[in-house]
């Protein structure tokens, strides 16, 4: 089978690196369209706060061309050396391609064991990729295998069982800061899914106040009703800065939108008062040396992963049932993908064969005519027949066998 898929995630490459290679909706549509200028794969690209993986398919020597294909991507979209993108991505091909994206789309492979955000993220990734025109019969096959196998596993275990998303994580957090909530100022920039689901998580403890700021100001009015917030206009960003008791931060910038410098600039207005910041974006919305772990609590992605460990014993308990699923699936996949492959040379054998013991059987039945009952016709045609069926099977077994061990290899 020829599939590769390129990874770099939270478990490998620290956020330093995973940074350098972010997507927002504009750079994954030109990345799909890279693709399509320059190579003649199949691609879906699965890009989240903590990985980026690049699948493909549709070519011969996929582990030696694809890894060409794909390292000269990354080089040269994001203009990095190709000693980077070698030292921080790692490949799987075929049967480990494939059970690598059923155990990411069945959350086992998360940050947050059990999350359920990553099937949505499998879901778009797929959808992207079909309008760009570059998801092929393979990909779209998996993608949409991959929703099942999450469906399974939500539905079949208890892995999901309790609130331990990075934004409940994240809230913990605060209440470890804060003893109360009621006097406290809640700002949010941005407009991220994630950052959205925090401050959703915020708003049941009943701050005193919600601020909203977007470069967007039609994004900042949308999310300031959702909150019964205040939007504040993004050229405020530092009275946000002087204001806010904790701040959550996901703008998708591409660039840290605070420097040491300007929050320096406006620390010393907030007379000592606690702050934390909750920078959940990638690449990062504020410059980790803000940091002082006294009056300044600055925590990333990164920094939430440490934090919940305590909580994922009880999900980890039913790793091995989801196991079981992705097992099962991916063994479920490989043989109805040979199926399809192999479905028009066995439906050419068997008419090959059916039509000679059809002739066979007629010039037999021709020259013993009037001399057989219908129950003698019945048996010789019925010995016909099994005789076919016993020529076909080994022919057929062996070209299965033949296409598992070339899976197998490839």
């Amino acid at each position: 089978m020829n599939l590769l898929v390129t990874c770099c995630n939270f478990r490998n490459t620290p956020i330093e690196i995973r940074e350098k290679f972010s997507f927002d909706s504009n750079r994954l549509k030109a990345a799909l369209d890279w693709f399509s200028a320059n190579s003649n794969v199949e691609v879906i690209i699965l890009a989240t706060c903590n990985r980026v993986e690049i699948y493909i398919a549709g070519i011969d020597s996929l582990e030696v061309q694809g890894k060409e294909i794909v390292g000269k991507f990354l080089s040269e979209f994001f203009v990095v050396p190709l000693e980077v993108v070698e030292k921080h991505f790692f490949f799987l091909n075929a049967i480990d391609a494939i059970k690598h994206l059923f155990r990411v789309s069945g959350s086992l492979d998360s940050m947050i064991v059990g999350e359920g955000q990553i099937a949505g993220q499998v879901k778009s990734a797929l959808e992207t990729a079909s309008a760009a025109s570059t998801a092929g019969p393979l990909l779209y096959s998996l993608f949409r295998q991959a929703r099942r196998v999450a469906k399974r596993v939500r539905t079949e275990t208890m892995i999901s069982r309790g609130n331990i998303s990075v934004s409940s994580v994240a809230i913990g957090y605060v209440k470890q800061v804060f003893d109360h909530f009621g006097d406290k100022v809640v700002a949010i920039l941005g407009a991220g899914k994630m950052g959205e689901l925090t401050l959703k998580n915020l708003q049941e403890l009943n701050p005193k106040k919600i601020i909203v700021a977007n470069r967007s100001p039609e994004k900042s009015e949308v999310l300031a009703k959702s909150c019964n917030g205040e939007v504040y206009p993004w050229e405020l960003l530092s009275d946000v800065l002087v204001h806010a008791d904790i701040i959550i931060s996901s703008t998708g910038s591409q660039e840290p939108i605070v420097t040491k410098e300007f929050f320096s600039s406006v620390s010393h207005k907030r007379n000592g008062r606690s702050l934390v910041i909750l920078d959940i974006a990638v690449p990062r919305d504020f410059d980790p040396t803000i940091h002082d772990g006294d009056q300044t609590c600055l925590f990333n992605i990164d920094d939430l992963q440490k934090i919940r460990e305590s909580t994922l014993k009880e999900r980890l308990k039913h790793v091995p049932q989801a196991e079981v699923i992705v097992e099962q699936e991916s063994s479920r996949f490989m043989a109805d993908w040979e199926r399809r492959r192999n479905g028009p040379v066995i439906a050419r054998l068997n008419q090959e064969f059916e039509s000679k013991r059809k002739n066979v059987v007629a010039n037999l039945l021709s020259k013993l005519n009037g001399k057989l009952s219908k129950e003698d016709k019945d048996y010789i045609e019925g010995a016909f027949r099994l005789l076919q069926n016993q020529f076909l099977h080994g022919p057929i077994s062996a070209l299965a066998e033949e296409m598992q061990k070339g899976n197998a290899s490839n």
